[in-house]
């Protein structure tokens, strides 16, 4: 059979591996801190015996659009927008520190601090932070959240903790699958005193909808060219076949 299958084949799997990507973005074009995921794939040659004239798909491990969404005006207290290139610490399923910039956080059950998914927050001791009982609750623009706790004067605040924000290298953090940032080694990061946040904002996905939509019509025409491909490499093949018969 042809190589020009293989080849063709290759084509149309990144061909989907990338309108998946992009279908995923589009869903999450209104989701709250979400950042754009690229799709990669390059060519690759196939070396053996002849010549090197045959070039596959090959995927890469994809990147992801750091930059930062547009910030929408909540006023409420517990909503926080991470300021230019600072993320905000959680503690992630599997235990270890992981990073987000979804800033929709509440107070669960047990009066621990989390993020809309129910991640805890963690601190700058790189604990996760517990909210006492309050009357009212703030949080600065460097992270620090204070109270005014139930039955006390109303003059008096406590200080409970700082909301722990770091910077990320790209050089060595990945998205997981997840939506979460983790760095290579899975070490956690030294906090980054001079990050700033606004509380009572909250930050918009910066997935821009039109390119997603252009780019998955784009990727569907390439994946049928990439099947026509196959069929003519099939019928080459039975043709191929049939005079081979008649010889």
């Amino acid at each position: 059979m042809d190589k020009v299958l293989f080849l063709a084949m290759t084509g149309a799997r990144e061909n989907m591996n990338a309108q998946q990507i992009r279908s995923n973005n589009l869903a999450n074009v209104t989701t709250t801190g979400f950042k754009q995921d690229f799709e990669q794939a390059r060519s690759m040659r196939v070396f053996g015996d002849g010549h090197t004239s045959r070039v596959y798909a090959m995927a890469e491990t994809p990147g992801t659009n750091r930059e930062s969404g547009t910030l929408q005006q909540t006023g409420r207290a517990l909503d926080i927008a991470i300021m230019g290139e600072g993320w905000l610490a959680v503690q992630g399923p599997d235990g270890n520190e992981a990073y987000t910039r979804a800033g929709a956080l509440q107070i669960n059950a047990a009066n621990q601090l989390v993020t809309g998914n129910g991640l805890p927050i963690i601190g700058n001791g790189g604990i996760p932070i517990f909210i006492p009982d309050y009357q009212s609750i703030d949080i600065a623009n460097d992270g620090s959240i204070t109270i005014r706790p139930l039955g006390d004067n109303a003059a008096e605040l406590a200080l409970v903790d700082v909301i722990k924000m770091v910077r990320l290298d790209p050089a060595n953090s990945f998205k997981g699958p997840d939506g979460l940032m983790r760095t290579d080694d899975r070490v956690p990061i030294a906090p980054a005193l001079d990050l700033q946040m606004r509380s009572g904002y909250l930050e918009t996905s910066n997935v821009n909808a039109i390119e997603e939509m252009t780019s998955i019509i784009s990727l569907s025409r390439q994946y049928e060219i990439q099947i026509k491909m196959m069929k003519t490499a099939e019928e080459n093949s039975s043709a191929s076949a049939r005079l081979l018969q008649m010889s």
